[in-house]
């Protein structure tokens, strides 16, 4: 039986929690793993190179992109990349633990694109009313960046079929949230497609 971990990523839209819910994740099993990421962006005091990023030059990140090394990268706005090595996350599955990556849908989908094994999780809130007053209720956010988020779930949704789960987080409802994504990776640990060599195993006791 194989003994690799699961890449699982976690998408949703502003307002579905997603940081939260991965964040706890992390903290309360360690058998889940993270990957450090890669970024252009220069060092900032206490940073350490390998531990916080793994920090490279423009020119090295996109030689990488182009050698398709970069199993996910987003440019921002200060026109510093950020991503997510493949040697990196192959490190963290190949030790047996399982990979959770909340990256945005673009991200998630050149994932699958790159590691069809992936195991894609769309995090949504339960409805669009209520993704309207979580931002709101935030306080922090100007006006036109709210319409901007609100907007951009239709985008997000409109590519939800090429995800493999969807798991609402209620209000208040973070723990169960993740029972319902561990429930997920149980299932997929299971899967048949994962364990081709049960039959020559199966015969050989």
């Amino acid at each position: 039986m194989e003994n690799k971990g699961l890449l699982v990523v976690i998408s949703g839209p502003a307002g579905s929690g997603k940081g939260t819910v991965t964040k706890k994740m992390l903290k309360e099993s360690d058998s889940f793993g993270y990957s450090v990421s890669a970024t252009t962006r220069e060092p900032r005091p206490g940073e350490v190179d390998g531990v916080d990023y793994h920090f490279i030059t423009r020119e090295d990140f996109e030689q990488k992109i182009e050698k398709g090394e970069m199993l996910e990268y987003t440019l921002f706005c200060n026109n510093q990349f950020y991503g997510t090595l493949l040697s990196e996350a192959m490190r963290v599955i190949e030790s047996g633990k399982d990979l959770l990556l909340e990256i945005e849908v673009e991200g998630g989908l050149n994932v699958k694109r790159l590691y069809p094994d992936a195991v894609l999780i769309m995090l949504l809130p339960p409805s669009f009313s209520v993704q309207e007053a979580r931002l709101r209720g935030r306080g922090t956010e100007e006006e036109e960046n709210i319409l901007a988020r609100l907007a951009r779930a239709h985008e997000e949704l409109a590519v939800l079929d090429r995800y493999d789960y969807i798991v609402y987080n209620e209000d208040n409802g973070v723990d169960a949230c993740i029972a319902e994504i561990r429930n997920i990776v149980r299932a997929e640990k299971l899967a048949t497609k994962r364990h081709s060599d049960v039959p020559a195993q199966y015969f050989s006791h």
